[in-house]
């Protein structure tokens, strides 16, 4: 598929989440796309940003994230220019993110859409297999120009994920590519599933992971949010003129009235010639501490330990001593499946099936004024 030279790619890196879940580690000021938790030593975000290198020039990759990260991200080492580190005005999910960086980049780039590519993926990702990523993306980003469509990545689940969305394929491929990396047309999206209808989508062969990682051109994002939601497509060329005359209490206030809605229920759900590149690389979307199982290497008994703690009879745990050993010593006796995490001023204890209630932790410590969080 050749590429058309006359489209502009930019890279958009989602970065806006609060990553309660991975309280006590991860905080308001310093939420988990800014820790270091792959194996790199980087930052999510640092990782995603980097991933995009071979795809995107650096000088057009931009990060969305909420305006009290803004100096943080900025700082971060994920080393972007400032003026491409993007703050919106609220949280409105990630329809509301898209169409606020869509407006960015019509205003300071200019054109109708056509010349211009998005290609946005999230910070809170983890994809050790660089080269196997760039080979899908770039797949992706030819995809979107041949057909004009709307592109999203899919991988081969395995396992019955009830915490991911799903991708229904359309028959067979309509490209080729090397190592699997082929394009297909989309039949359906579908949300988290619960775990016999997970297990289902996983034996049927037609369900991928859907990723949240999206290719297409400015203008057939445009259009297919005209036919969908005019609401949200009026909403983005009046951000786009808000921008452009630098008005911004103008583009707050219409970022504001935007509702607080994913892009899949807002947008892929209902659109036209939407396609899935299959990939062929491992992913973890890094949503709760359970993850590290997936991330990290384990002792023998399938413990994952940070910080040197002392564990004692303890098998599939997660013992995690942000600050080490020489400040705070961590014991854990006789545990099973549990996480244990400790920081300079906060302790957490919760089974892993439970590792999503994390939440109401933090809700409570919001609700006493506590520091931390």
């Amino acid at each position: 598929m050749a590429s058309d030279s006359s489209v502009m790619h930019v890279g958009v890196v989602m970065a806006g989440g609060s990553g309660e879940r991975f309280w006590p580690l991860s905080r308001g000021a310093r939420p988990k796309q800014l820790l270091p938790l792959g194996r790199s030593g980087e930052t999510m975000l640092a990782e995603a940003v980097s991933r995009l290198a071979p795809l995107v020039p650096r000088e057009r990759v931009f990060v969305i994230t909420n305006r009290m990260l803004v100096d943080a991200v900025r700082d971060s080492d994920a080393a972007l220019p400032e003026v491409n580190v993007i703050g919106e005005p609220c949280r409105r999910n990630t329809a509301g993110a898209l169409i606020y960086m869509a407006a960015q980049i019509l205003a300071r780039y200019g054109g109708d859409g056509s010349n211009l590519a998005m290609t946005a993926i999230s910070a809170d990702h983890l994809i050790p297999d660089r080269e196997a990523f760039t080979a899908a993306v770039s797949t992706a980003q030819r995809a979107a120009e041949r057909y004009d469509g709307l592109v999203t990545i899919g991988l081969v689940p395995t396992r019955p994920e009830t915490g991911y969305g799903y991708v229904r394929i359309a028959g067979e491929a309509i490209e080729r590519g090397a190592d699997g990396v082929d394009v297909f047309r989309v039949d359906a999206f579908h949300e988290k599933p619960n775990r016999e209808r997970a297990e289902d989508f996983v034996r049927s062969g037609a369900y991928y992971w859907n990723t949240g990682m999206f290719v297409w051109r400015v203008s057939r994002f445009l259009s297919e949010l005209q036919r969908v939601r005019p609401d949200l497509a009026e909403a983005l060329w009046a951000l786009r003129g808000a921008l452009e005359a630098g008005d911004e209490a103008e583009a707050t206030r219409v970022f504001e009235g935007l509702e607080n809605i994913s892009i899949d229920f807002a947008l892929m759900e209902h659109a036209q010639d939407v396609y899935m590149v299959r990939a062929a690389f491992a992913w973890e979307d890094v949503g709760s501490w359970p993850a590290l199982d997936r991330t990290r290497e384990a002792d023998a008994a399938g413990n994952v330990l940070r910080g040197d703690p002392v564990v004692v009879d303890c098998k599939d745990c997660i013992v995690y001593n942000a600050v080490g050993a020489e400040q705070v010593a961590v014991g854990v006796i006789g545990m099973e499946g549990v996480v244990v995490v400790a920081t300079g001023d906060a302790v957490l204890v919760v089974p892993k099936d439970r590792a999503q209630d994390v939440r109401h932790v933090v809700q409570a410590l919001r609700e006493r004024g506590a520091d931390q969080i």
